[in-house]
């Protein structure tokens, strides 16, 4: 019978999963774990630092294309509030 794919799991904010991640890593550098227990800890960080990592280059992006529109017709302070929207459209 084929594994069924679990859902997506909810995006949790940026600060959250940095602190958790700083949580797993101290758990883990204590070593008074199981094996499979580090195991599962280890995989959780490493999925926790890629979304990290996506997310810092997402705003690195950002950052930059606001810096590359400022002073192009913005009302004179270099930044749009169109530009300041967030990218869920709000």
């Amino acid at each position: 019978m084929a594994k069924k794919a679990s859902p997506p799991e909810p995006e949790v904010p940026f600060e959250e999963a940095l602190e958790r991640l700083e949580a797993l890593v101290e758990a883990l550098e204590e070593g008074d774990l199981e094996l499979e227990a580090s195991l599962e800890k280890f995989e959780e960080g490493v999925k926790l630092v890629r979304s990290c990592s996506e997310r810092l280059k997402s705003a690195e992006l950002r950052v930059k294309q606001l810096e590359a529109r400022s002073g192009s017709g913005d009302g004179g302070d270099g930044v749009r509030e169109s530009d300041l929207a967030l990218e869920d459209g709000s």
